[in-house]
């Protein structure tokens, strides 16, 4: 929640009762506001993003991850250009507290891509979505192995009760969820990364940073496909080509999009809208992929759905008590 940049002067005896005006927080909640709708944005997109990976068939996901990077990044030179930020991008490359960690964000966003678009391409669809639903956790397990935080009670609840679910969901699966695990993991992690690196690099500095980064393996990757006739941006007709190089703006859009969200707004937020995402890759693949559903997986996801009840609670009993404290704060200032 916002917080009061100075402390109001009292008013005149005369008009003592009268509210004083608060100019102050005004430009934060415009800029929370802001933070929302960018964080809706980009779960809107990553959730539709299953029906881009259906109709770019008969690419494989190392060579939709390959042309997301090299596309991406040329889109990210044209902003840059356009934003005239080629200075504040030099800076970033200069500096270790910037450079270090968005090429570990690189790392971890490469994983993320290819597996979640393995999962789809090959009919795992309603898995990856899974792994989404169990990102919020992995967020507060990373509380308390990084950032050394003592879980409430319902935040113990909600992560003993997301073990009870991965553990279901394997006897279900016959395996252990792997593709949702590593989905879960690596976004939760690449989301921490970029939340701390986030006052020192904008959106697009830090995705133009990340792209530069995978640029050299990706297009490395791209030659290898092409001359072992692997590759179908040259061979599939130009609709398909250009659905290729698509995946620049779609890949880079919604990531702008989170990396302005994570810059605006505190985790709790962060960790509510991110739920978008994960039901309509659900709802993309039982509607759209017409995928199964056996009963003992839904009793999975219901065990998974619980769980995020459980800690949507506690963000929101919390959220609103910090609430109520800075109210009282400032009425005894």
């Amino acid at each position: 929640m916002p917080k009061p940049d100075g402390s109001i002067s009292p008013a005149p005896p005369a008009v003592s009762r009268a509210p004083a005006p608060s100019a102050g927080p005004a430009p934060v909640d415009k800029d929370t506001t802001a933070g929302i709708l960018f964080g809706i944005g980009a779960y809107g997109l990553w959730g539709l993003l299953p029906l881009y990976f259906y109709v770019l068939h008969p690419a494989g996901a190392v060579e939709i991850v390959a042309n997301r990077v090299v596309w991406s990044l040329l889109f990210c030179v044209l902003l840059i250009t356009i934003t005239r930020s080629w200075r504040v991008l030099a800076a970033a490359f200069r500096n270790r507290t910037v450079i270090l960690p968005l090429s570990i964000a690189a790392a971890l966003i490469a994983v993320n891509w290819l597996t979640y678009t393995y999962g789809v391409t090959t009919g795992q669809a309603v898995e990856a979505s899974l792994g989404y639903f169990i990102n919020p956790l992995v967020s507060v397990l990373l509380g308390v192995f990084v950032l050394k935080e003592k879980l409430r009670p319902l935040q113990w609840a909600a992560v003993g009760i997301g073990f009870i679910a991965v553990g279901v969901l394997t006897v279900s699966y016959g395996k252990l969820p792997w593709i949702a695990l590593t989905l879960a993991l690596s976004f939760g992690l690449y989301g921490f990364v970029k939340k701390r690196v986030g006052p020192r690099a904008d959106a697009i500095t830090s995705l133009t940073v990340e792209t530069i980064v995978l640029a050299p393996l990706a297009a490395a990757t791209m030659i290898v496909l092409a001359l072992t006739g692997a590759a179908s941006l040259a061979t599939n007709g130009a609709g398909h080509f250009w659905l290729l190089v698509a995946s620049g703006v779609i890949t880079a859009v919604p990531l702008l999009f989170f990396g302005a969200s994570a810059r605006r707004l505190p985790m709790t937020t962060i960790g509510l809208l991110q739920y978008f995402a994960p039901v309509l890759q659900f709802i993309v693949a039982l509607v759209v992929f017409k995928e199964t559903m056996t009963l003992d997986r839904w009793m999975g996801f219901g065990v998974v759905w619980l769980a995020l009840l459980v800690l949507t609670v506690d963000m929101l009993l919390t959220a609103r008590k910090s609430s109520l404290t800075r109210k009282r704060a400032r009425a005894a200032a």
